[in-house]
């Protein structure tokens, strides 16, 4: 296989730690609205999708009524993760290690005004040069339209297959490899079957794995 050029980064459990705090915002605002959700239901069948498409088709909502309850669930979540102290150190350290070599994507179905924060807040956001967000494009993952447009804003006319993506859902490790990126699964969200479609596994995300395949 070619040489890196790029490395493209999934937000919520894979930068940052948030799984479980996302779970519990939800859990909480569709509690509200009559239709509880377990723990095994977001695993399950939600983590990894679009903020749309999880409060969409858990409750049966769209236009004004849907972008409502977007905007509440990102308020929730800034309000409990927005310092940025989710992003772990050795993930800190690992985005550096990155971006000192080779430009740096964030690619999440997340919005810009909720991942901006939080890279700030963990001193990350001046390393990132492309950020697509939920707000960058009609359909999110599984899709492959927010990698695909990802590597067509990173310089240098790169081709798919010469950037990396870190993913710890089905559904991202879908889209990423869907866009013709090499795909690394991050154990954690989902389980190894749930990620066999990833070029591989690896346990974290930290410095010894970007520099292994930077090399």
């Amino acid at each position: 296989m070619g040489a890196v050029r790029a490395v493209a980064f999934d937000f919520n459990g894979t930068l940052s730690h948030d799984e479980p705090i996302l779970f519990s915002v939800y859990r909480d605002l569709f509690a509200e609205h009559g239709r509880p959700l377990s723990e095994a239901d977001y695993y399950d069948t939600l983590a990894g999708l679009s903020e749309e498409t999880i409060i969409g088709r858990w409750l049966g909502v769209e236009g004004d009524a849907l972008a409502a309850l977007v905007e509440e669930r990102i308020e929730r979540y800034l309000e409990l993760a927005g310092d940025g102290e989710t992003i772990p150190r050795a993930v800190r350290a690992a985005v550096t290690y990155a971006a000192e070599r080779v430009p740096v994507a964030v690619v999440s179905g997340a919005f810009r005004r909720e991942i901006e924060p939080v890279l700030e807040g963990a001193g990350l956001a001046r390393l990132v040069t492309v950020l697509v967000a939920a707000d960058d494009v009609e359909h999110g993952k599984p899709d492959p339209a927010p990698y695909l447009r990802a590597v067509s804003l990173l310089d240098g006319g790169l081709r798919p297959g010469e950037v990396v993506a870190f993913e710890d859902t089905e559904a991202g490790v879908a889209s990423a490899r869907a866009a013709g990126l090499r795909c690394v699964g991050v154990l954690g969200t989902h389980s190894a079957d749930r990620l066999a479609a990833a070029g591989e596994l690896v346990g974290a995300l930290e410095v010894g794995v970007v520099r292994r395949l930077l090399a």
